[in-house]
């Protein structure tokens, strides 16, 4: 079996890819994804917040796979770039031409000992795990009193920055509920600031502050005791305990495949080693990656894989032209809700630097229309359009 382009992952990346290359003339485009759900992974953090189901982000795998695209409904085990061979669990062999990783990030429950037993318990969830977003919101209903912690995970982690949402989200709803004096809340960043982005630290700072927040920065969760219902701190919080804690939304740790190692470098989360610009690994002949599993130096989110979408299709046909490739900046987004119908974007670079996509109107400042548009018309965008190879700025 052959395929002129081969791409490992059927998310947002994989398909968004397949879909975009159909359009610009590839003919013979091939998906290996297993035959499970297809979710939008960023309204996750809405039905965690009780203002989505699971249902309106979820479709059947076979729904999205682009038209005059092959699927292959089967599960990647390894890659052999000098035979450019791609192995499936099966032992099938499938050739390419051109090989795209796309699988996106796995949890690593073990990163934090003792997260695992406590998420098996009910006390600790995170809608960043699709079968818990509905539980969070469940606890986030039945806390009245006591303490909480939320975190925002360490880099790489798929939209760290929107672990925000389920925290304003809560903080809105006990406030709505005339509970949130009673509920002792702390958040757990690994950034000196929320998250050492100024131009959106400025917005979030305040609101905290105002909702009495306990802000441990440059610190993650070390470990968890189920048993004593504790979370051990590490970083600039090194040693703190919070005790007596009611629940914990702790995102885990993330980490590329296992099977990726080879093409891993020396990056420790097992990310693809790419180049940043290009997005074509340093090593591996006609070896790509874009999305949340790609070393490009920047904060995975859905809205970078727009950019990196439309760069990466142009590059592999540039290559085989031999003309220049095109480079990406390391754009990216986070949307940021700081109660229930209000919400900003931070839109940065790779180092940082404010990078706002329209000058007439600041889209930091919190905005109703936004919230909206967030809510209800990018899962449609995203559906109708992205999916379907159709860039949207």
């Amino acid at each position: 079996m052959w395929h002129d382009v081969l791409i490992v992952g059927g998310g947002n990346a994989g398909i968004s890819l397949a879909a975009r290359l159909r359009r610009i003339g590839a003919r013979d485009v091939a998906i290996v994804t297993p035959d499970r759900p297809h979710r939008y992974r960023p309204m996750l953090n809405y039905v965690a917040g009780g203002q989505a189901s699971m249902t309106e982000l979820t479709r059947p795998a076979l729904e999205v796979v682009p038209d005059g695209c092959t699927w292959l409904p089967s599960r990647a085990v390894a890659v052999h770039p000098e035979q450019r061979e791609l192995e499936l669990e099966d032992g099938a062999l499938v050739g390419y031409g051109d090989l795209v990783l796309a699988p996106g990030l796995e949890e690593d429950l073990d990163g934090i000992p003792g997260l695992a037993a406590a998420m098996e318990a009910g006390w600790s969830t995170t809608p960043h795990l699709e079968s818990q977003a509905e539980p969070a919101w469940s606890a986030v209903r039945r806390m009245t009193a006591g303490r909480v912690v939320f975190t925002i995970p360490p880099e790489p982690s798929p939209c760290g920055g929107t672990a925000l949402k389920p925290l304003f989200l809560a903080l809105d709803h006990w406030r709505e509920q005339g509970v949130l004096p009673g509920i002792d809340v702390h958040l757990v960043t690994p950034y000196s600031a929320v998250l050492d982005l100024p131009f959106a630290d400025r917005r979030l700072e305040p609101r905290l502050a105002e909702a009495g927040v306990s802000v441990h920065h440059g610190s993650t969760v070390a470990a968890v005791d189920h048993e004593a219902r504790t979370l051990t701190l590490d970083g600039a919080a090194d040693g703190v305990l919070l005790d007596e804690v009611d629940h914990a939304f702790v995102v885990p740790h993330y980490r590329g495949p296992g099977w990726l190692a080879p093409l891993a470098g020396q990056d420790v989360a097992g990310q693809v080693d790419v180049d940043p610009g290009t997005m074509a690994h340093r090593s591996a002949p006609r070896v790509w990656s874009l999305g949340d599993v790609a070393a490009l130096g920047t904060r995975p989110s859905g809205g970078a894989l727009r950019r990196q979408v439309e760069i990466l299709a142009d590059n592999i046909r540039a290559a085989r032209l031999e003309e220049p490739l095109k480079r990406y900046d390391g754009y990216t987004i986070i949307p940021v809700t700081v109660d229930r119908r209000h919400l900003f974007l931070a839109e940065f670079d790779r180092i940082g630097a404010q990078q706002q996509t329209t000058g007439l109107v600041d889209l930091t400042v919190p905005r109703r229309w936004l919230w909206a548009f967030d809510r209800y018309v990018e899962p449609m965008i995203y559906f109708r359009s992205l999916l379907k190879g159709r860039l949207v700025p």
